[in-house]
């Protein structure tokens, strides 16, 4: 996580991760602008290239040939990556609403989100097409389409309803790619039928005659049937129905007509077009509100409107950085006004393609590689990022943002040496602000709490019952308070779980960077609604805690939890038996993946996975694994998987098998390491491989380096029987822990010191 020299005076939030805002984010990349954090809200960690997309389909391309991957690139930038989906706005609080977590303030907003099909508008649609747009979607559903037509024999009719360049383009490549995987599989290419509809009287309307009279030779030498003049009305299963009323028959059907503005914008303020896509001016600022701009196939810029194509939405990218850049900087804004040509290269699916520009026409195998050419060298200025700048020590650049005279005071304050001990405390106004909204689980046996104005929380000890103590805390790894905060206490929560316990309430400690006292209690809120979530879900009162400011974000939490002090007690690390099978609920790999990501050397669906697996509670695994028999539990952390092992073995008077093979890793881990992108804390990990009998013989092994990859938010270990190993491993499955696994055996303690045996 890249920690801002300059406190943060100003937020730019970016909605989507359209190709305007992959400008917009290199072009801050290039020339940050101090006191000002970009924040992209998206969907998807990776953007697909529009340009691109028919080669990805066609099987020129793999997937992250033609993908840009917006983790990444938001991480290279100093940018946060907020992975969720923008639902509405709250103009006067200057807040995106989020399907999935809180509401993220702005002071200038820009929204790149593309066209939503409208496939409302035609009866059917929604149920039985399968729409192009957002694009971002359509690989799930063309992967699907993949399956069913490869692996059904029979013969298949597919209809493409849309006929400007993007259906044409799509149809082409769709059946190239279509015809070699039957083709490859020994089955006859001819199984499968392709039409085109469309409601024009021509297709490729925006483009010259020569241009279209070529395509309708490659469609018509493709034995492709193209039905113009023909509006589909009606979508049922199988077959489609024109405003003629006569039924064309079609077992796949992809929608690549009617889109709009996504339906959430209705809902705001903003004006937008009858199609619904939002009215900008010349500076690309919406008409109804100057803080909020649009760009890409989401604007509509009305003293300039031109076809929704890919070309506009990548040249207004660096306008829309400029003019965010002097919003926050309070200079004057630029006009853009796009081009009235440009130059389409449409693919005819089988590495040859068309040039049309106006009335220009050129086509051939050539134009297809000038293409590629084309659209590698764009993708190359997003994926192939140079060197990560060191920081030099120098001071930091003075900041450009204008601010009113309460702002510049606290600016002067949180850039000013900050004093420290209590007067390092975070403003109690701006604190209790900040804590207000949040509504910890309610607790019987808490009698004085969070929102009670006492010094320290009172909770009752029930009868029958003992306390469990443990205390976490670690700086933040990523730029996301909110989910950094669930990582925090899911993580802190892991102990208490590991001993068979009951979480009952937790105390948090929190460092936060100096800044305005708005963006203070911005990162307050988001931070600790994550961790409230986590830990009322595990039924845990947060009863209270300090916040501080400090150079970093950093959370922790005193949890107590409750165990009986009658019957089966605590699961210690000290429970192994012989004989018992070590099973792991989680997979590994968090450490070097996270330190591959400060580095740019992780893709960013790597990184989701991995946050997916810190994010679930080790809750109902520590109760299935009771249930099943287990003896003795940890959870790993810092020590990573050898060191909690070695842990349990000394006491425990045995010696451990592990099998290299059957470890669960998260994606990318391997990748990683291999690279020899590693955890800080790997080197002293690492002194553990004393431990290991023959040691010397699986230092080569590609996962050997995992073994002592320290975890947060780890899954938990622990022995059960052998006989119930398998029952307990299907149990965890079932209840979500997908990659849970047997991953070796207790044995009796043997004659040699190390007491960890590897196998594979």
């Amino acid at each position: 996580m890249q920690q801002p020299q300059q406190p943060v005076l100003r937020d730019i939030v970016l909605v989507g991760g359209g190709h305007s805002h992959v400008g917009v984010l290199k072009r801050f990349a290039m020339r940050p602008e101090p006191g000002v954090r970009l924040t992209l809200i998206c969907r998807d960690s990776h953007t697909p290239y529009s340009g691109m997309l028919p080669g990805y389909i066609a099987g020129h391309y793999d997937y992250d040939e033609v993908h840009i991957d917006l983790r990444r690139l938001a991480e290279y930038a100093g940018a946060r990556f907020l992975r969720d989906e923008a639902i509405g706005i709250d103009h006067e609080g200057q807040r995106v609403l989020c399907r999935s977590r809180p509401p993220v303030t702005y002071d200038q907003l820009s929204i790149n989100i593309g066209s939503t099909p409208r496939v409302e508008t035609v009866t059917g649609a929604r149920e039985h097409a399968v729409p192009v747009k957002p694009i971002h979607r359509f690989n799930d559903r063309w992967q699907t389409l993949l399956e069913r037509v490869t692996h059904h024999p029979g013969t298949t009719r597919i209809a493409v309803v849309g006929g400007g360049a993007g259906g044409v383009e799509l149809l082409l490549a769709m059946q190239h790619r279509l015809r070699r995987e039957l083709a490859d599989r020994g089955r006859d290419p001819d199984e499968l039928a392709f039409a085109l509809f469309t409601r024009g009287e021509v297709f490729l309307p925006t483009h010259n005659a020569r241009v279209r009279a070529n395509f309708r030779d490659h469609l018509r030498a493709r034995g492709i049937a193209v039905h113009t003049g023909t509006d589909i009305t009606v979508v049922d299963a199988g077959r489609l129905q024109d405003a003629n009323g006569s039924w064309h028959e079609a077992d796949e059907i992809v929608w690549v007509t009617n889109a709009g503005g996504a339906a959430w914008l209705r809902d705001t303020r903003l004006e937008l077009d009858d199609d619904g896509f939002i009215k900008v001016g010349d500076t690309l600022q919406s008409l109804s509100d100057p803080r909020i701009f649009a760009a890409g196939d989401i604007a509509h810029q009305v003293n300039h409107p031109r076809e929704k194509a890919g070309v506009f939405a990548v040249r207004q990218g660096r306008p829309l950085a400029d003019n965010l850049r002097a919003a926050v900087t309070g200079r004057p804004l630029t006009s853009y006004r796009p081009q009235a040509r440009w130059l389409a290269l449409i693919s005819t699916g089988d590495r040859h393609a068309v040039a049309s520009r106006g009335e220009l026409c050129l086509a051939g195998d050539w134009v297809w590689r000038w293409k590629d050419w084309i659209d590698r060298r764009f993708m190359a200025r997003f994926n192939a990022l140079p060197p990560m700048a060191e920081d030099n020590g120098q001071a930091p650049a003075t900041s450009r943002v204008a601010l009113d005279k309460e702002e510049h005071t606290q600016a002067i304050s949180a850039i000013a040496m900050r004093c420290g001990g209590c007067g390092a405390k975070v403003g109690a106004t701006t604190l209790s602000r900040a804590l207000s909204t949040l509504r910890p689980v309610e607790r019987e046996d808490v009698l004085v709490g969070l929102h009670a104005p006492d010094d320290a929380a009172v909770v009752r000890v029930p009868p029958g019952k003992a306390m469990v103590h443990t205390v976490d805390f670690f700086r933040a790894f990523l730029d996301d308070p909110y989910v950094f905060g669930k990582v925090a206490a899911n993580h802190a929560l892991g102990d208490i779980f590991a001993m068979g316990a009951e979480a009952q309430t937790a105390t948090a400690v929190a460092t936060v960077p100096q800044g305005l006292e708005a963006k203070v209690e911005e990162t307050v809120f988001q931070m600790m609604t994550g961790a409230i979530e986590v830990l009322n879900a595990a039924g845990c009162a947060l009863v209270g805690g300090h916040t501080g400011e400090g150079q970093e974000l950093a959370l922790g939490f005193a949890v107590n939890g409750l165990i009986d002090t009658e019957g089966d007690g605590a699961l210690t690390k000290g429970g192994l038996h012989p004989g018992q099978a070590l099973i792991l609920t989680k997979p590994i790999g968090t450490g070097t993946l996270f330190a591959a990501h400060a580095r740019l050397g992780a893709k960013g669906r790597w990184i989701d996975a991995a946050l997916e697996s810190m994010s679930l509670s080790n809750r109902e695994a520590a109760t299935c694994l009771r249930e099943h028999g287990a003896s003795a539990c940890t959870d790993l952390t810092g020590f990573g998987l050898l060191g909690h092992l070695v842990e349990m073995t000394r006491p425990s008077k045995v010696d451990a098998e592990l099998d290299l093979t059957a470890l669960p890793l998260l994606e990318g881990a391997e990748d990683t390491v291999a690279a020899g992108l590693l955890s800080s804390l790997q080197p002293a990990n690492v002194r553990l491989r004393r431990a290991i009998r023959d040691q010397g013989a699986w230092v080569d092994h590609p996962r050997y380096p995992l073994l002592f990859d320290p975890q947060t938010a780890g899954g938990l270990l622990a022995g059960v029987p052998a006989e119930r190993a398998e029952a307990c491993l299907a149990a965890l499955h079932a209840q979500g822990y997908r990659q849970a696994a047997i991953i070796g055996r207790v044995r009796e303690v043997g004659e040699a010191l190390e007491p960890i045996v590897l196998r594979e």
